[in-house]
């Protein structure tokens, strides 16, 4: 993956770089030691490292500004991060870049229940924010496979989703407000504690910009209650298009479960391996969530399971209790770590219409066998929010580029049907030199405005989201 050169004369100033953001970072927070920086060479895509010039470390919406307003003055480049859970290479550094880590402020900072808001700084993690306000009956509904890690801040860059995005929406749909800091150290309020704003949609431009226009600090986030009780139910199927094909019916149905999720027969093998869920022996299966009152419950359930029997499954297996109803979880939870036990892998995600499953999984198996590349799915099916595990051996010479040639096929084949290049993962720079596969030359222009306006200079995260050709004469 093809990175901009090094600026040298950056590297160079690094003494003076370091002397000034010490005056406004604590010691602590300021970290130059050339093997300390390491720590921050890549995110979750490992393929690609690069260590950056210096990592900062700062507490507050002040400290962060006062970062960017040096770098800005000093025409060194910024690399937004959150806790590094990207799988596109989202925080990947330059090596001649500061990286701006968020993981220090993690605080609560208000909490309205009648008002159903939380406001939090952008370093707290996906899950703790239901944390913190689950034991008064209230959750945050975005609920990323990586929630127990994943910043709010990365998720506002990627407008991440998660099993549950399918009855409550992705990041955008719960995000009120942000504190953001722009490159010059500018501080924005935008948005609030209400549920839309006037005035230009500037809260849409910013949640999924991926560290292009500025650095979210804090956020304020649509809390919900509680439902009276939730139940899933996991249905086996002997091949991939057929278990597509009950997705594609039960949206038809104008059934609207919280969440269906898809696991394929490699995926079921390496979690049963690894978490001993207890999931029958198949091709695909489903999870099928739904929620509310026992009544409700039970009656979306039974037009689920009518539907799926019209697909001869192997198995139908409805949660009894709370118990099976986590062991029916337990896999789907732990998939992309037990896939990880196995080999190296590629996480992809591409976006399709719920209608063309059955086709994109049999091209992918084709695929597969085209490249010689295993491959495993295991994705949010209800949205069509594909996320194919793509195996490879990192320590085989070619098995990376072959993996990367996968990939494209995939995404391609995704914009293909009618999709996106991408569901919650962003662009980063895995995707980026695809963009011109969904985007006209007018479209991407359009994008790159808007990058003008809020970092003229083009320090933000840079190489990431837009072709390099493409940004050439503007980083100039």
């Amino acid at each position: 993956m093809e990175m901009p050169k090094i600026d040298a004369s950056i590297v160079a100033r690094k003494p003076a770089i370091v002397a000034a953001l010490l005056q406004v970072l604590p010691p602590d927070a300021v970290i130059y030691d050339e093997i300390e920086v390491r720590a921050y060479e890549c995110d979750a895509l490992t393929a690609y490292k690069c260590p950056p010039l210096v990592a900062v470390l700062p507490r507050t919406t002040a400290e962060v500004a006062a970062v960017l307003r040096i770098c800005h003055q000093m025409g060194v480049p910024v690399v937004p991060r959150g806790s590094g859970t990207s799988l596109a290479g989202g925080a990947l550094p330059t090596g001649d870049c500061v990286i701006l880590g968020v993981a220090r402020m993690n605080d609560v900072l208000e909490t309205d229940y009648p008002n159903r808001y939380i406001r939090v700084q952008s370093g707290r993690t996906n899950l703790s924010v239901t944390g913190a306000v689950e034991s008064d009956g209230f959750f945050y509904a975005p609920d990323p496979s990586s929630q127990l890690a994943c910043a709010i801040a990365g998720n506002i860059a990627m407008n991440s989703g998660g099993a549950h995005c399918l009855k409550y929406g992705v990041t955008t749909n719960n995000l009120l407000g942000v504190t953001m800091v722009q490159m010059d150290g500018t501080i924005l309020e935008i948005g609030g504690a209400h549920l839309d704003a006037g005035g230009l949609d500037l809260l849409g431009v910013i949640c999924g910009s991926e560290g292009q226009l500025g650095v979210v600090t804090e956020a304020t986030l649509r809390i919900l209650p509680k439902p009276e009780g939730a139940r899933p139910v996991l249905i086996g199927f002997n091949s991939n298009e057929v278990a597509g094909e009950c997705v594609s019916d039960i949206i038809k149905a104008g059934i609207l479960p919280v969440a269906i999720e898809f696991m394929d027969r490699p995926c079921i093998e390496a979690t049963e391996a690894f978490a001993k869920a207890g999931y029958p022996k198949c091709e695909a299966l489903l999870i099928v969530e739904v929620e509310g009152s026992r009544a409700e419950i039970d009656e979306q359930l039974a037009l689920i399971v009518a539907i799926a029997r019209r697909h001869n499954p192997v198995e139908v297996r409805e949660a009894a209790d709370d118990d099976q109803a986590k062991r029916i979880w337990l896999g789907r939870k732990s998939a992309f770590g037990a896939m990880g036990q196995i080999n190296d892998y590629m996480c992809l995600d591409g976006t399709i219409p719920v209608s063309s499953l059955p086709y994109v999984l049999r091209r992918i198996g084709e695929f597969s066998k085209h490249y010689g590349l295993d491959v495993a799915n295991v994705f949010h099916a209800g949205d069509g929010n594909m996320h194919p595990l793509i195996l490879y051996d990192a320590n085989k010479p070619g098995d990376l580029e072959l993996c990367e040639a996968f990939g494209a096929d995939v995404l391609r084949l995704c914009v293909e049907v009618g999709g996106c290049l991408t569901g919650e993962h962003g662009v980063g720079i895995e995707k980026r030199d695809l963009m011109k596969v969904q985007f006209a030359p007018e479209d991407m222009e359009a994008q790159l405005m808007v990058k003008d306006v809020f970092d003229p200079k083009w320090l933000l995260n840079p190489a990431k989201v837009f072709p390099l050709d493409v940004t050439a004469s503007r980083r100039a």
